[in-house]
């Protein structure tokens, strides 16, 4: 795996597209909270439910000051699909050369039904307004995510 963020270091800026197809960059959410979670691949099992799950939880998260980003390897296309279909309500950005979650240390290897594979590692990281790493979570699993999340976090 990649070097993984460290709680109290400065997140790497980052402009990836989004499902629209339109420009976001991390720094156009300076002076809010920010969740950022990798997942793997959008409209598969787990990344549905964790998806699903931020959906129905983002009222919640935002009622405590915090906005929510969903970044995976798939192109623009595939995550608007995704967010039509599943109704979803927060960004879905693309980082198709993995450059962001190498950065953010969620790239790297993983066990795949038996077989180390490289890949996006499901992972969190929570920023405050000014962009400082506040929390972390590598390796986590889909189910049950975020509402262990929220409880770390005193939602």
């Amino acid at each position: 795996m990649t070097q993984k963020l460290l709680v109290g270091t400065q997140a790497p800026d980052f402009a990836l597209l989004d499902a629209d197809g339109t420009k976001v960059s991390l720094s156009d959410y300076r002076g809010r909270n920010v969740i950022v979670y990798f997942y793997p691949k959008a409209a598969t099992p787990g990344c549905t439910t964790e998806a699903c799950d931020f959906r129905d939880n983002l009222a919640s998260l935002q009622g405590k000051g915090y906005e929510v980003i969903g970044i995976s390897p798939d192109a623009p296309e595939a995550l608007s699909k995704f967010t039509g279909e599943f109704a979803l309500t927060f960004p879905l950005l693309s980082d198709e050369d993995h450059k962001v979650a190498l950065a953010y240390g969620a790239w790297g290897e993983k066990l795949v039904d038996g077989e180390i594979v490289e890949g996006l590692v499901r992972s969190t990281v929570v920023l405050d307004g000014e962009g400082t790493v506040k929390l972390t979570q590598y390796q986590v699993s889909a189910q049950g995510h975020v509402q262990a999340l929220k409880e770390e976090l005193g939602v």
